[in-house]
């Protein structure tokens, strides 16, 4: 058992030291509020102690010594009276004394007691007080619009307190409330999560707007206190969630116009936007590019017009809140016209524009107008009729070959009739073919504008026409239609076929053999006369049959090395040039053919046999004939010349003779000598000239005769052949009448026969002359050739005598002084066609005889005459 003083300290210690309120219940502290009523943790500070819990703790210690030196058996009465003897008076002295002090004690502590519970009262009631304060608390933060988590340092847990709505799709556990990624928008949940980490870590406060899946719109608040961090959400409503909304939206436009304005910066375009007072306020990159500023900030700080003043006047006139400004604006940029398509939008804050660069488009479209009217021009030049109608089936174009072809007038083309319509007039007018079901015929023509496949048909019109109808689909709508003559064609391939079957009629009844051979060497067509010449059948000269085959069915006939084996290769052979090849065969049936192997056109190549036996007969009678001729002529010209050789020997010998009697050294001769040696002198002049004329003509006949050529002064010259013809003059007293410039220039000829020409045809001329007449000798140059006539008023020629006056040994005695062999103009003729001239002779019966003749002159005379 406990004495009574031990219920009495005791008593004491659970006066001073309640452990449980009155209010019949423990009162577990509130977390918020433990920190101020446990004692301090490990690394915290200590807590200040209430002067009542001072003192609790002084009588605790005073109790326990007083216990500790006063035993409770020391206070028992039996034992008191034995303890009161001599021997213990000292120590009860000692005892009394002590329990006097503990007396004094008792009573200054139930003096104690009395202020102790009053303070324990006060104590009571202010934990009363703020247990009512706690649970106030936790009522107002259990309300069902906030919730709130608390976590205790940076590596703490997580303690939740309230709850959200449940409209707002937060989740009531708190496992699943913290997953915020779960049941807040992604945008949300990443910068909630980012501001937790800071106010963790930094103890960085914010407060942050959310959305929720539902699209809620939440309060996030991040505070600080004593050490722990705590986030209150808060569902807004009303004003606050209106408030909260707009700044949500706020923000969604302001990341939209920093999306659209890096958009705009990204894309080559100028873009703007103005005050309303008109002043740039925001320009993209293009902008600044355009009007040339290191940056679109300098640009917009001054204010740098792209547009200029007419063309912002003229928006500023245009645009509307209701109707934005759009036109083709033109300015410069960069120095170069540039044409732009602006697109202005006025608004009550301002106005926006941007602008399309279409320099390029109209370029583009320009050239496109200029191709469009080259082409139409060029089908206007075409002699194929064209038409364009659109998606509406109404005509936009046709050339002028399309209006000739239908007779249409120019009104009504041009006032874009429907398809349709110009189909019924066409019909009225008895100029599209006739049909048996117009309007069937009518809705096929018309389907082309539901097809995308050209049409295609062929017209047969009453005037006789054929026309083949082209009709395709355009990307844009409508149709294109052309319609091509084919009346020419279809005439042209009725006559070819005509013209193939006559073709084909006469190459099987002509006398000649004919081949005609595909590249391939396969024979495509043979006439019978080829089969009769071969001896073969038409099944071996059947189309299709190879040139191996046909050579070895001829082989018979003839198989010699020049005749089938030479055709196979020209018909077989791949070498480009293709040449004609022509010969002679002999068969062994005693036949002469003449072949040829002609190339074709696509390659083919035709052989052709012609019978010759007979002209080949004849051909060999005639070439021995002409051969025993010409060894005849060749005996005669040999006699010719030798006899005009020994012939010039003895005359020059009996001229130089009669010129030395002639000399003043000899003796004189009497009239009669001299008279003799006169006629012995001149009649071997005619016959040395005879001879040197003959010898001319042989050699000119024997092609060997060959031209000096060398410029000739003419005037010089017919100095020269007047003073060499004057003796003959005389004796006919005849004069020579010279008509020529002071300076004809030159000639290129040779000079010993153009001289023997000028006198031979004076000669000619004064032999036929009247006596005592006039000789005409006319010269001139006409371009580079040198011309001269002779012409003489004797009794002329009649038109036979002309025919045959260059003949060799043809003379005309009638009126002539002299007669002679009949060579000198065909001596003449010679001499000019040597010099590449021509001749000519005009002359009538009793009107004269004039001789014209034309020289060439120049390097190409000198040229073909050395040829």
């Amino acid at each position: 058992m406990r004495s009574g003083f031990e219920d009495y300290a005791a008593h004491l210690q659970g006066a001073a030291f309640p452990t449980r309120l009155d209010t019949g219940a423990p009162h577990p502290p509130h977390p918020v509020f433990r920190a101020a009523f446990s004692p301090p943790g490990k690394g915290e500070p200590t807590a200040r102690r209430s002067p009542a819990a001072r003192r609790g703790g002084f009588l605790r210690n005073a109790l326990s010594t007083a216990t500790m030196l006063v035993p409770a058996s020391a206070l028992a009465a039996p034992e008191a009276e034995r303890l009161l003897t001599g021997t213990n008076m000292i120590g009860l002295a000692a005892v009394l004394g002590v329990v006097s002090v503990s007396l004094a004690g008792t009573f200054m502590l139930m003096k104690r007691r009395t202020v102790m519970e009053n303070e324990n009262r006060e104590i009571r009631s202010a934990l009363s007080d703020a247990q009512s304060r706690i649970s106030r608390y936790e009522a107002l933060i259990a309300d069902k619009n906030r919730r709130i988590v608390i976590w205790e340092g940076r590596s703490g847990g997580a303690e939740l307190l309230g709850q959200l709505p449940p409209e707002t799709g937060a989740p009531a556990n708190d496992r699943d409330f913290l997953a915020f990624g779960r049941w807040l928008k992604p945008r949300s949940a990443s910068a909630l999560e980012k501001a937790i980490d800071a106010l963790r870590g930094d103890a960085a406060i914010f407060d942050l707007v959310i959305e929720t899946a539902r699209d809620e719109v939440l309060e996030a608040q991040g505070r600080v206190s004593g050490g722990r961090a705590f986030v209150r959400f808060v569902s807004l409503n009303n004003l606050r969630a209106q408030l909260a909304e707009l700044q949500l939206e706020r923000d969604r436009l302001q990341g939209s116009i920093r999306t659209f304005q890096t958009l705009l910066d990204a894309i080559d375009m100028p873009s703007w936007q103005r005050q309303p007072d008109g002043r740039l306020s925001w320009i993209n990159d293009a902008y600044g590019e355009a009007v040339q500023a290191p940056d679109k900030r300098t640009a917009l700080g001054e204010g740098r017009e792209l547009l200029e003043t007419v063309s912002r006047e003229k928006i500023r006139a245009v645009a509307t809140l209701d109707t934005p400004f759009r036109d083709k604006v033109a300015t410069v940029v960069n120095g170069s016209r540039t044409f732009y398509e602006v697109v202005d939008v006025k608004t009550p804050t301002g106005s926006a524009g941007i602008a399309t660069d279409v320099s390029r488009q109209e370029a583009v479209r320009d050239e496109l107008n200029r191709t469009i009217k080259s082409h139409a021009e060029t089908l206007d030049m075409l002699a194929t009729p064209v038409a364009i109608f659109d998606d509406r089936q109404q005509l936009q174009y046709y050339n002028q070959a399309f209006r000739q072809l239908w007779e249409l007038d120019v009104p009504f083309l041009e006032s874009q009739p429907d398809h349709g319509e110009l189909l019924e007039r066409l019909r009225a007018a008895g100029r599209v073919p006739e049909q048996l079901n117009w309007k069937t015929w009518k809705d096929s023509v018309l389907s082309v504008y539901r097809s995308l496949d050209t049409h295609t048909d062929v017209w047969h019109l009453p005037s006789r026409q054929t026309l083949r109808v082209f009709a395709t689909a355009r990307p844009q709508g409508g149709a294109t239609w052309v319609f091509e003559n084919l009346t020419e064609q279809v005439d042209l391939e009725t006559r070819y076929n005509t013209l193939l079957k006559v073709q084909g009629e006469t190459i099987d009844h002509l006398a000649e053999g004919v081949a005609v051979f595909a590249p391939d060497g396969r024979i495509t067509l043979s006439n019978p006369a080829f089969r009769a010449i071969w001896g073969i059948t038409a099944t071996e000269a059947e189309p299709g049959t190879h040139i191996k085959a046909i050579e070895t069915a001829c082989a018979p006939s003839h198989d010699g090395p020049d005749g089938w084996k030479t055709f196979t290769r020209a018909i077989t052979s791949f070498e480009d040039s293709r040449e004609q090849i022509s010969g002679k065969l002999e068969l062994k049936t005693g036949l002469v053919l003449d072949y040829a192997v002609i190339p074709l056109p696509d390659a083919q190549t035709m052989l052709t046999f012609v019978n010759v036996t007979d002209s080949e007969l004849a051909e060999r009678a005639l070439k021995d004939k002409n051969e025993a001729l010409r060894k005849a002529d060749e005996l005669k010209n040999d006699f010719v010349k030798h006899v005009s050789y020994e012939l010039r020997s003895p005359l020059t010998n009996i001229i130089g003779f009669t010129d030395l009697l002639r000399t003043p050294g000899m003796d004189p001769l009497t009239g009669r000598q001299a008279e003799y040696l006169d006629h012995i002198s001149n009649s071997s002049s005619v016959l040395l000239t005879l001879v040197n004329d003959i010898l001319d003509l042989a050699t000119v006949d024997a092609g060997i005769m060959r031209l000096n050529l060398e410029p000739l002064d003419i005037n010089e010259l017919i100095d020269e052949v007047a003073l060499q013809i004057a003796h003959r003059l005389q004796e006919g007293h005849l004069t020579l009448q010279i008509t020529a410039d002071n300076d004809l220039g030159t000639v290129v000829a040779d000079h010993q026969r153009l001289k023997q020409i000028f006198v031979k045809l004076l000669s000619n001329a004064a032999n036929f002359a009247p006596e005592g007449s006039a000789i005409g000798l006319r010269c001139w140059r006409e371009g580079a050739d040198f011309l001269f006539t002779v012409s003489d008023s004797g009794p002329g020629m009649a038109q036979e005598t002309i025919a045959r006056v260059f003949n060799r040994f043809e003379s005309d005695g009638r009126g002539g002084r002299r007669s002679g062999a009949g060579l000198g103009l065909a001596i003449v003729e010679s001499f000019v066609s040597l010099h590449h001239g021509a001749i000519s002779v005009d002359s009538a019966p009793g009107q004269g005889t004039r001789i014209t003749c034309r020289i060439p002159t120049g390097e190409a005379t000198r040229l073909t005459a050395a040829e």
